[in-house]
């Protein structure tokens, strides 16, 4: 097996784990939260409180109802971070990682909205009355927010060029187009 098939298979793994965590801890909310008044973790800051009839939106509620719409973006964004991951040259671990997390997040996510309908929500912020969100929610949000700062404050010019001619060139043999260099 190539290195770079090798890796992406790892990467495979790694996302199915951390969805899978994603499933098992909102299972676990399910049958155990579900009809009662919560846990405190950290009492008048942290609480697990299952959100009655799950979340049909997006962050914050926003869009509630259009699951459709949510399945359709899912999808296109897992393939399009899978594309991604596959082709990232090396040196770009940290990238890769956060990538795989938020693709994970969003399959987690996906997969309650295919079959539920909904979103299963857990874990409440009670210091601020912070929305309730799950496991799946953390890895994105946070994940993002570390990619954007290592987009925007650690990759120097030339990783950009680096990393856009790894990305564009498996497109320019497909498509017949010529690469950056």
């Amino acid at each position: 097996m190539k290195p770079k098939a090798k890796r992406f298979m790892i990467d495979i793994i790694v996302l199915a784990v951390l969805t899978a965590i994603d499933r098992f801890s909102k299972m676990w909310a399910v049958d155990t939260l579900q009809g009662n008044d919560g846990i405190p973790v950290i009492n008048g800051v942290l609480e697990l409180f299952y959100l009655p009839n799950g979340n049909t939106g997006a962050a914050f509620g926003m869009l509630s109802g259009h699951r459709i719409l949510f399945l359709a973006i899912a999808v296109i964004v897992i393939a399009v971070i899978l594309y991604l991951v596959y082709n990232i040259p090396e040196g770009y671990k940290a990238v890769e990682i956060l990538l795989i997390f938020i693709a994970a997040g969003g399959a987690g996510n996906m997969i309650d909205r295919f079959f539920q309908g909904y979103v299963v929500d857990f874990i409440y912020i009670s210091l601020i009355n912070f929305p309730i969100f799950n496991v799946a929610d953390m890895y994105v949000s946070i994940c993002t927010v570390v990619l954007a700062v290592i987009v925007l404050f650690r990759l120097k010019e030339d990783d950009y060029t680096k990393l856009e001619d790894a990305f564009s060139a498996p497109l320019a043999r497909i498509f017949g187009k010529k690469g950056s260099k």
